[in-house]
């Protein structure tokens, strides 16, 4: 089965699409049953994982033993990875690149950011030099034998977006993100310098960018979005009223049923992603 090229297929259709951003493999069992791709953020991998602010601290090894377990586990899923600056060094990106095209991945992200990263919506960002960060991409696009490689500038100037927004269309990369992109005016910005190269979008709440829905970003010639952290914020939300609860109630659980979650309910969700029980010609088939 090739992974990047059912990615490309997507993201080639009519409308946007969606792919949703997981943290950890029970996050992935859930968004699995509503969505047929997943983003695997280094937002929510650095929280949960080293549960550390993502500024730098993701080891690449981390990232690729999570996407083994996920590809295992989800035959059928769009794999959208987040490698970030590709972990500094240039051989160290294509190493990387090989790796997580080995084991199943349908695509990178690899920004122009250098250290201190920051998250993309976030200040106090800062970039490359355009020329640097170019070989260092072609780099990676050379290692790949098939792999879909998203270009990300973090550039915040209008001018510098859209500078390094033209050039990154001009590699063989195969999408462009401008992260952290402020307006709608931007994106059509942005979408015109890019000519017919597929756009990509990221939402995350709280971000700097607008709040807008899948046809929204359609109309705006958006191919891809990627919503970084609904899984994670959620789970934050939810851990935290329940236990709030639990405390009022004086350690009483609830009663299960009536939205809440018991042994059965997990159960019945972790059996599906074992192994003997996952018809892969199927589900990639069923899956486009």
């Amino acid at each position: 089965m090739n992974y990047p090229r059912r990615l490309r297929a997507a993201i080639a259709e009519d409308g946007t699409t969606p792919l949703i951003g997981i943290y950890d493999m029970y996050s992935a069992s859930i968004a699995a049953q509503h969505y047929d791709g997943m983003f695997v953020s280094g937002f929510g991998f650095a929280a949960s994982h080293y549960g550390l602010p993502d500024i730098g601290f993701i080891a690449w090894p981390d990232i690729v033993a999570f996407v083994q377990r996920l590809r295992l586990a989800f035959p059928g899923q769009h794999l959208l990875v987040d490698i970030d600056d590709g972990y500094v060094d240039p051989e160290t990106a294509c190493h990387v690149v090989r790796q997580l095209e080995a084991c199943g991945a349908s695509g990178v992200i690899l920004e122009d950011q250098k250290r201190p990263r920051r998250c993309g919506h976030v200040d106090g960002k800062q970039v490359l030099p355009l020329e640097e960060y170019l070989d260092k991409l072609d780099m990676v696009i050379a290692a790949r034998r098939d792999l879909l490689v998203v270009a990300r500038t973090d550039a915040t100037e209008e001018s510098e977006i859209l500078r390094r927004a033209k050039a990154l269309a001009a590699t063989d990369a195969d999408v462009v993100l401008v992260d952290g992109v402020r307006s709608v005016d931007r994106i059509h910005k942005v979408r015109e310098v890019i000519g017919d190269k597929p756009l990509l979008f990221n939402q995350i709440a709280g971000g700097k960018s607008p709040r807008l829905s899948l046809p929204e970003l359609a109309a705006l010639g958006v191919n891809v979005a990627i919503y970084s952290t609904p899984c994670l914020f959620a789970a934050h939300t939810a851990i935290d009223q329940a236990l709030v609860d639990l405390k009022q109630a004086d350690g009483r659980l609830p009663q299960t049923g009536d939205g809440h979650v018991g042994v059965a309910e997990t159960l019945a969700l972790l059996e599906k992603n074992i192994s003997r029980h996952r018809d892969y010609g199927a589900q990639a088939v069923a899956v486009g």
